[in-house]
Order: structure tokens, then C-alpha cells, then sequence
């Protein structure tokens, strides 16, 4: 079923600098950050993704996504029956893959999409993000909430359609940044979860920044988020459902992998 409609009143008040401040902005603008890719153990509106479960998982549920060790599984909530793994070509790379798993009923990681390319921050991944230091974070984050400047597509998240999530500009390499929040997924990193991704609020102060988004490709590098091509965005929408407590999984191929 569809997610639930745009909550006009929410983002009514939000400002055309709100949007410069986000992570698809022009350099000169600011940018996002994103937090720490340490294990993640509460569920404060800062966007740690997740509680870790029960003991009682079996142990093959952590062991069979590929790339990921052992450091970042643990981060990984036993709840959790989606995960997005964003898999960066590098430490400083913009460069990465993406592809959506699900926990299958033997307790292993199943691919329910393709891979697909992304782009990442310019820099590349910091486990301390910082505004303006053009790093996307490296961790596990939870996806509840999505929204666009065009019309729901068929998402089972609340989906927040708003005209203000219009952007313009162009990015690094001198991309036209027209389109790339057609659709949005917010990453829960320094933010209220169940809020429109145009939410401000940012529970671990502004110094941390936040306006993580998996958004739609513009064919360069991002200040701090994922981005991937419109189509393959649609397909994650449709397929992202909120009774299996998606999240994100992502960092350097590296990094993941310890």
C-alpha cells in the first residue's frame, strides 16, 4: 500500500536555505554530515539506527551479507530484515555500489535487487563526520521516512510530497542539480525519526549536521549522501517496507569488511 501522503504544514516553513544546506548542494554551501560508524546502541531521534537484538538470533543471520565482517554486523539489529548496503570503492573515493537484501526465513541475506552504481561525498567515508568536511558516514542507520518534489510512486514508508524539496545549482564537476530530490530516502543520522526528510531538527546539535539522504544521482559526488539513478530509486521505494525495519549499511568495501 502506499505510504502516507505529504504533511504540507510540515514543510511549509522550511526555507530555501534548508535545502542548500543538503547534501546534493553546490560546494560552496555547507553541506551535511553524518555520524559515527560505531556500532549503534540506542534509538535516540539522532538517527542510531537500532537496538541490538535478542542472543538468540542464529548466528548465520550475521555472517552471510557480503563484504560485511564482523565489527559493522554487530551494529546490524536483529529486527532489521532489510538492509541497503552501500559498498564505497574507497576510503577517499566518491565512488560505491548499492544493493537492498532481505533476511530470509534460514536467517541469511538474500539480494532482492540488482547492484547498482552510487556516488557517495566527494572525500570519500569518515567514521566522524563533520559539517562541511564532504565524508559520508560510515555505519548502520535506520530508513523510515521518505518524500520527493514528484508524487509517491508507490512507497510503503510515509512519504512527505513537497515543492520544497526543489534544488538547483550545479555540483562538483559541474553537474546540473535539477531533479536530484525528485525522491528522497532520509537516513536517520541526526534527526527526528518519523518526521518529513525536510525536518531541521538535529538532536545532536548543528555542528553534526544532518539531511542524509539516498537521493536521486547527479551524475557527481555528493557533500554526504548516496545517490543513485531515479529509476533505481523508484524500484527501493517500492520494494523498502516498513515492517521489516530497513536500514542502511554503509562505508568503504574496507571498512565494512573488518
Amino acid at each position: 500500500m502506499p505510504g502516507r501522503r505529504a504533511r504540507h504544514g510540515t514543510v511549509a516553513a522550511v526555507s530555501a536555505a534548508l535545502l542548500l544546506s543538503a547534501c546534493a548542494a553546490a560546494p560552496d554551501d555547507g553541506g551535511v554530515t553524518a555520524r559515527s560508524g560505531a556500532p549503534v546502541k540506542s534509538t535516540t531521534a539522532a538517527g542510531r539506527a537500532a537496538l541490538p537484538g535478542s542472543a538468540g538470533e542464529p548466528k548465520r543471520a550475521r555472517q552471510a551479507l557480503p563484504g560485511v565482517g564482523p565489527a559493522m554486523l554487530a551494529g546490524i539489529p536483529d529486527t532489521a530484515r532489510q538492509v541497503l548496503l552501500v559498498t564505497g570503492d574507497g576510503r577517499n573515493e566518491p565512488t560505491s555500489t548499492v544493493r537492498l537484501y532481505q533476511r530470509t526465513k534460514a536467517g541469511g541475506w538474500e539480494a532482492v535487487t540488482d547492484a547498482w552504481p552510487a556516488h557517495n561525498a566527494l572525500k570519500g567515508w569518515t567514521h566522524d563526520h563533520r559539517l562541511g568536511d564532504l565524508r559520508s558516514p560510515i555505519g548502520v542507520f535506520a530508513l523510515t521516512d521518505a518524500g520527493g518534489l514528484l508524487p509517491d510512486p508507490g512507497t510503503r514508508l510515509p512519504y512527505d510530497r513537497s515543492d520544497a524539496f526543489t534544488v538547483s545549482g550545479t555540483g562538483f564537476e559541474g553537474e546540473p542539480l535539477d531533479g536530484s530530490f525528485d525522491y528522497v530516502v532520509a537516513i536517520n543520522y541526526n534527526r527526528e525519526p518519523g518526521t518529513s526528510p525536510l525536518d531541521w531538527a538535529r538532536p545532536d546539535g548543528a555542528e553534526k549536521g544532518g539531511g542524509i539522504w539516498v537521493h536521486v544521482d547527479h551524475d557527481g559526488p555528493t557533500q554526504a549522501c548516496v545517490s543513485i539513478a531515479e529509476e533505481h530509486l523508484k524500484i527501493l521505494l517500492r520494494t523498502l517496507d516498513p515492517a521489516l525495519k530497513p536500514v542502511i549499511v554503509m562505508g568503504d568495501a574496507a571498512t565494512l569488511a573488518r
